[in-house]
């Protein structure tokens, strides 16, 4: 059975884009970017919302030549099956891509069941629905040294969670990595 893990890069006080929606203060560097690349590797299915795989769809396209560690990523991301939830996404752009008209907590629960590669979900609005589905096995996240006082929280409302620190590593851009299982 695979596991669900919610990952992403967050500022320190919990937010995965500011109030204008940017998120450039959480542009991975070389070191981390390289660490990421290696988490990913073996994840077999990204679940996104519209939204993230918007900004996502960009690696099936991306120039990252000269690039190695972009490179890989791009390649890494391309490998993997995609699931795409939308009710107004006229269609995916990318290779190995599904889209689902609707979040359906029970269909990603025989998904979780019949795959043997860990799955990713992404897009904090999609993932509030999988916590509320008690689906998510896993968190991971990017902690990085930045307030910025509002904007799209990376965890929802409303939700009280134990939680076992399973690993933890410091960058030298001063970003945490932290990972946590789900207490049941």
């Amino acid at each position: 059975m695979a596991l669900l893990l919610y990952a992403s890069i967050t500022s320190l006080d919990g937010y995965v884009a500011d109030e204008e929606g940017s998120f450039d203060w959480g542009v991975p560097d070389e070191e981390l970017h390289t660490f990421i690349n290696d988490l990913q590797r073996p994840i077999g299915t990204y679940l996104y919302g519209r939204g993230l795989y918007e900004v996502m769809v960009a690696w099936e396209t991306m120039p990252t030549a000269g690039d190695p560690i972009l490179q890989d990523y791009a390649e890494i991301w391309q490998a993997a099956q995609k699931i795409v939830y939308s009710s107004t996404l006229p269609g995916p752009s990318s290779r190995r891509t599904r889209l689902e008209r609707h979040f359906i907590p029970a269909a990603v629960e025989q998904l979780k069941a019949a795959e043997s590669q860990d799955l990713v979900i992404g897009g904090a609005e999609l993932a509030a629905g999988a916590f509320a589905a008690d689906l998510i096995d896993e968190i991971h996240q990017f902690v990085s040294p930045v307030v910025v006082g509002g904007g799209k929280p990376f965890l929802p409302k409303s939700i009280r969670l134990g939680l076992a620190l399973r690993d933890e590593r410091r960058f030298a851009n001063g970003v945490v990595y932290l990972r946590y299982s789900i207490e049941r």
